[in-house]
Order: structure tokens, then C-alpha cells, then sequence
């Protein structure tokens, strides 16, 4: 996959051999390369780039203007196969009515060393397949033959884009280590882009100018003598120098991007430029903005037919409108009315965008649409209706967050209502969400209101309460080790939305084979679930159990971690250092309240110490409680995230809250068995 493992979507790019690597030929791999066997620099990378040369240049075509040329060359080092899924290579192509990219000059090979010579392998044409993934794009996606553990594999090709206007993002970092890379990006005069960079790779872009001419051919008919005479053509030439833009991207050892828990999306932490089309200038010609201010981003979309004009269309629901404001006595009332029966109606077509795909009324009479479809039909009622709403435009966790004015930043939209001076936020294009709680794909830091008036109003879209999770565990715990007992869990807020996105539509008997499966092979019965599919509720399971293998018995004592199969065994943060923010989408609370009934004959002869742990500025925190009565013991766990994004500054404070989780929830019980005259057997003493 270009962008290796993680799908950028180039729109009008590609990626070939630059010609300034006079090292680096196309076809020409060394017995060094296919030989070695681990990155120096990174012992744990699977795979390795080489070589990577991506060169992007714009290119004149008379009759029809400046399209956009991308050549791209890589050289991929395999080490071992968990790097093979690296030799399969997915580019997505935009299209836009009968615009469309094109892929050309595919090449790809496979090296190998066998017996001290190195064999080549060439893709067949068979091994290329393009699918249709939407309207608006393609996907053309190849793997290369005879991959084995220690190949190395290249390929080139050439992407050809009309749309001289957008270029996409550019990754400047892989999943794995890039040993050298020459990224070129070369725009005439005409075109001003704004580079927009993001990461935390010291990156030196070299910036130079060069000289290039369009060439214009002229056809002119003569006739002589009048009438229907002899006819001739003349052509003459023209040309028009030009300046030319150039940036040179040349690095070198290049560390991977390394995943981490608790992250939005990787790809919004990846080094990388992205080009945003600032203005378009020709000669003798008024210059055309394209992007300079929010305002202006935000004027250019609002006044779009496919954005505000949605909002003026409203025959389409007038009569359901009237049903469901005689059915309500409040404003409050009447925006859930209004936001359930858009909900109710509408199915997400799973196409995203803040642009209608079909266009609201068409929507509506088909039940289905996209975000903006679906979205901007809710709008559009709420204003109807009389309420102050006004639509909100997001960029989803997945596309990364616009720091900077751009179209391109946005693919979302959502609603917004004002009430007694609260602001609202509603989505309707997921079944069980409800006011101010949207999809988790929306939870990217902040929207954009815009008011009828055009003016902008930054929206915080993360959640502040806490979603909590909350357990109550009653357990016999058996001589033998195993355990029975009954299980009551309530989830609540986003954890009751996200058990109802992936269960709601479960069948019951494969829901609880995966909890016993999860759950280490417990066994399950009497389950039962109270508020599955209603919005706004907690959703609530209770269920007996019975698992075996839960302590370990040596002699006379028993030795067992009192949250068993609830119990944290693995810290999430492994890194030393980290540089991008935790995000957690919601802050959130696990509370879990353990009673332990001992075995008869067996007393408590050491119990973990209670603890409570608070990070600093409040962030998070651990509570740790232990009671005991002698022959039953109490555990009480709570764990506080209080805020949905955490700074990178709090990392090591963070890793040090689960490093102390860990350790207290897999901190053992011991229990040992009494005699007859009322000791323990390893002591001769009571307690």
C-alpha cells in the first residue's frame, strides 16, 4: 500500500524515480540489499523502504490546460513475513463526473538470492485489479509475485490527474523505516499552494525556480478566389515562458511511526505536507481565491447548492413536521421529536461528506443518504420548525484535525440547536445515538458553527461526563481453584453506544459464545439484558458464571488475583517517550465492586495493601479499596480518565497510573488452609 499498511488517499498523485539518485535505478538491486537481514537502525521493523522518490510536476496539454503528473518509484526490503503484507499496493483514484485519474507505466518486481544469483520475477498484468469503491472514487490495487522472507520488491508507475487543483497530502513517514526518500513538488507561477506540515520529524524542505514554456500550435484557413475555392492551412507556433516552483523534500533515515494505544488515528501523527490551493493566477486574468481566511472557506460552502441551498428546500417534510410539532409543548421537546423521527427515517449510505449526495428532498423520499443528506435534512427541520439550529462542519477522527483554513480539512457535517442558552449537538446518522452524544467518529476536537449571518462559532465536540462502566462480581471461589458466581454490569453514556453499535443486532447465543470465548472459556447462563435498544438508557447484564483454573492451589494455600478475569495484566503504554496527545474519544469511569466468599477451612494469610492514586492537575486517578470480615473478602476498583484528550506532557504521569493498575489488580490473595486446633498449617498460628 503506498503509504504502506495506512491508505493516503493521493488524489492527483503518484509516486516514480526521481533522477537525481544515481544510486537508486530502477531494476538494478544489489546482492547487499537482497542479503541483509534487519534494519540497523530498528531490529523490529518487518519490512524497510529502501528507496522511495515521489515527483510531482504540473504539465500543459493545449486544448484542455494543466493536468497534474505524479511518477512514483519504491524499493521495499523484506525482512520476514510479517512484512509481506507490504507487497500489496493499494492507490485510490478520484473521480468526478468524466474526470477521472488514470494509472500508466506500472512496473513491479521481486528479487530474491538463490544459490548466489539473484533471480527477478515480473507481475503479471493479471495480478492488477481496480474496483469501484463510490462514486467519487477507484481503487487500483496490485501485489507482487514470489514474495518470500528476504526479497526485496520494487515498482514504478505514473498517476495522470486532471485536477490541477487539489493535492493531497503527502506522507513523509511510514509504518516502517525509509532509508532514503526524494520527494519533488514543481507548480508553475500560476498555481500558489500553502504547504500545511504536520508531525514530529525535523523536515528541511530546499525551495529553488526554474524555467519552463507552454507551446501553443495555431491553425488558420485561407480560401482563394471566393466562394468554394481552394482552400489552404497555415500553422504557426507560440510559446509563453513561465516560472516554476520547486520544492525539494531529500531525507534520510526516516524512523517509523510507531503505534500506540489510545490514538484518533495514527495518520494524524504522521509526518507529512499537505498543498492547499491558495489562489489561481493567469496572465491579463483576475486572480481566483480558493482559500485565505476561515471566513472565506466557510462562505465558499455555505453558498454552495449542495450546502446552505439544502437548508432552503423544506416542502419535502412539511407535513410530518406539523404531526410531531402538535405532538410537543417545548422547544426541548420538539427538537427530540424532530431528531428521533430523522433518525428513525434516514439510513446512512456510509459515503461521507459535508457536500449532499443525492440532495435532501431525494433523500428523504429514498430513506437514505450521506452525512450530509441526512444531517442538513435535520437542520433544515429544526430551522423550520422555529428553533435556532445551524449546521456545524467536523473533520472526522480518521481525516485528521484543520489547523489551518481548507476545504479539503472538512468531511463532515452535523447539526446544532441553541436552547435556553445551551448549545446542542445532534447527528442523526447512526441509530443509538441521542443529543449531545455523537458517533465517536465525530469526537475530533472542534467543529465550525456557521449562523445564518455567515458568521463562525468554534465548537468543542468532546464529551465532558464521564462514560462508566460499572461491575458487581459476587464469587464462590472453590478448593480446587475454580470459581462460580453471578455477574451484574452496567454500561452507561458512550460505553452503552458503543455496546450497542457492535451487539444490538447480535443473535444472543453467538453474543455470549464470544463473552465466554473473551472471558477464557466461562460458562454462562441465565443472562439476561434490560434497555438493548433504548437510546438514553444504561444498558444493563446480569448472568451466572462458572470458570475454572482462576487460582492456583500448591499445597495448603491458595494463591489468586481477587478481579480474576476483570483484572488489567498488561500496561497499554509501552513507549519511553511519546509525542502525540492520549485520546481516549470520552472520558470515562470503571467501577468494580468484588466479594469473595473463601472456601470453607482456608483463612486469609496475606491481602494486597488498599491504594489511592491521583494524577497531577486531576487527570486521572486509581482507588484501590480491600475489606475483609474474615470469611468473605470486599474489593472495591475505581478508575477515573476525566478528560477525553491528554497532553503528551502527562504521558509518563499516565504510563505511571497503569503501571500502578497493573500491578494492584494482579497482586495476589493468599489463603491457607486451618487445622484442626484452628491454625494454619504453614504457621501453627491464628490469625
Amino acid at each position: 500500500m503506498i503509504q504502506l499498511r495506512t491508505t493516503v488517499l493521493l488524489v492527483l498523485l503518484s509516486i516514480s524515480f526521481s533522477g537525481n539518485a544515481q544510486d537508486f535505478k530502477f531494476g538494478k538491486v544489489s546482492e547487499e540489499e537482497l542479503k541483509e537481514t534487519f534494519n540497523p537502525s530498528d531490529s523490529s521493523a518487518t519490512a524497510t523502504v529502501l528507496y522511495r522518490s515521489k515527483e510531482i510536476r504540473f504539465n500543459y496539454v493545449q486544448g484542455a490546460g494543466f493536468n497534474v503528473v505524479t511518477e512514483v518509484f519504491e524499493r521495499i526490503k523484506i525482512y520476514d513475513k510479517a512484512g509481506f503484507d507490504y507487497a500489496t499496493v493499494s492507490q485510490s483514484l478520484y473521480r468526478n463526473n468524466n474526470d477521472i485519474e488514470t494509472v500508466s507505466g506500472l512496473k513491479a518486481y521481486t528479487y530474491t538470492l538463490k544459490n548466489g544469483k539473484i533471480e527477478k520475477s515480473k507481475m503479471e498484468k493479471s495480478a492488477i485489479f481496480t474496483t469501484e469503491l463510490n462514486k467519487y472514487r477507484n481503487e487500483e490495487k496490485f501485489t507482487l509475485p514470489n514474495v518470500k522472507e528476504g526479497c526485496v520488491i520494487e515498482y514504478q508507475y505514473r498517476i495522470t490527474s486532471p485536477f490541477y487543483y487539489s493535492i493531497d497530502e503527502i506522507a513523509l513517514q511510514y509504518d516502517i523505516p525509509i532509508k532514503q526518500q526524494e520527494i519533488s513538488i514543481s507548480a508553475p507561477e500560476y498555481f500558489v499552494f500553502k504547504p500545511n506540515m504536520k508531525g514530529y520529524l525535523a523536515v528541511n524542505p530546499k525551495y529553488s525556480t526554474k524555467s519552463d514554456k507552454i507551446n501553443f500550435t495555431n491553425k488558420s484557413r485561407t480560401t482563394s478566389g471566393g466562394g468554394w475555392g481552394v482552400t489552404s492551412t497555415e500553422y504557426s507556433s507560440q510559446s509563453i515562458d513561465y516560472k516554476v516552483n520547486v520544492t525539494n523534500y531529500n531525507m534520510t533515515n526516516i524512523p517509523a511511526l510507531k503505534e500506540e494505544p489510545f490514538v484518533n488515528a495514527m495518520n494524524n501523527y504522521r509526518s507529512s505536507v499537505n498543498y492547499e490551493l491558495q489562489y489561481v493566477k493567469f496572465p491579463q486574468q483576475l486572480q481566483e481565491n480558493y482559500t485565505t481566511t476561515w471566513e472565506d472557506v466557510i462562505k465558499k460552502i455555505y453558498e454552495s447548492d449542495n450546502f446552505g441551498g439544502q437548508l432552503k428546500s423544506t416542502r419535502y417534510f412539511k407535513d410530518e413536521l406539523e404531526i410531531l410539532r402538535s405532538k410537543t409543548s417545548s422547544a426541548t421537546e420538539l427538537m427530540v421529536a424532530i431528531f428521533s423521527h430523522v433518525q428513525g427515517h434516514m439510513n446512512w449510505n456510509n459515503i461521507y461528506g459535508y457536500y449532499v449526495d443525492k440532495g435532501v428532498k431525494t433523500a428523504y423520499k429514498e430513506q437514505t443518504g450521506n452525512i450530509a443528506d441526512i444531517n442538513l435534512m435535520l437542520t433544515a427541520m429544526l430551522q423550520t420548525a422555529g428553533l435556532s439550529a445551524s449546521p456545524v462542519l467536523v473533520s472526522t477522527r480518521s481525516h485528521g484535525v484543520p489547523m489551518s483554513p481548507t476545504r479539503e480539512g472538512f468531511n463532515y457535517v452535523i447539526a446544532s440547536v441553541e436552547i435556553d442558552g445551551n448549545l446542542i449537538l445532534l447527528d442523526a446518522t447512526n441509530k443509538y445515538t441521542r443529543p449531545n452524544l455523537l458517533p465517536t467518529r465525530a469526537l475530533n476536537w472542534f467543529g465550525r458553527k456557521i449562523q445564518k449571518d455567515g458568521s463562525i462559532i468554534l465548537v468543542d465536540l468532546f464529551p465532558k461526563n464521564l462514560s462508566e462502566e460499572s461491575v458487581q462480581l459476587s464469587i464462590n471461589l472453590k478448593e480446587n481453584g475454580s470459581i462460580e458466581g453471578k455477574v451484574r454490569l452496567t454500561n452507561r453514556d458512550y460505553n452503552a453506544y458503543l455496546f450497542r453499535n457492535k451487539y444490538a443486532n447480535s443473535v444472543e447465543d453467538d453474543y455470549l459464545e464470544k463473552l465466554e470465548n473473551k472471558n477464557n472459556g466461562m460458562e454462562i447462563s441465565d443472562y439476561s439484558i434490560k434497555n438493548k435498544g433504548s437510546m438514553g438508557k444504561p444498558v444493563s447484564e446480569s448472568y451466572s458464571f462458572s470458570l475454572d483454573n482462576q487460582a492456583d492451589v500448591v499445597g495448603d494455600k491458595i494463591y489468586f488475583s481477587p478481579l480474576f478475569h476483570l483484572a488489567m495484566k498488561e500496561n497499554p503504554f509501552k513507549l519511553e517517550k511519546r509525542e502525540y496527545p492520549i485520546d481516549f474519544s470520552f472520558p470515562w469511569r470503571e467501577k468494580y465492586t468484588v466479594n469473595i466468599a473463601i472456601p470453607e477451612g482456608y483463612e486469609i494469610t496475606s491481602l494486597p495493601e488498599s491504594a489511592n492514586i491521583t494524577m497531577v492537575d486531576k487527570i486521572g486517578g486509581f482507588q484501590y479499596q480491600v475489606l475483609d470480615n474474615g470469611t468473605a473478602v470486599q474489593f472495591k476498583v475505581d478508575v477515573k480518565i476525566n478528560q477525553a484528550v491528554i497532553a503528551a506532557s502527562y504521558y509518563n504521569g499516565l504510563k505511571e497510573l497503569f503501571k500502578n493498575i497493573v500491578e494492584k489488580e494482579t497482586e495476589k490473595v493468599v489463603l491457607s488452609k486451618i487445622t484442626s486446633n484452628g491454625t494454619t498449617e504453614s504457621s501453627g498460628k491464628g490469625r
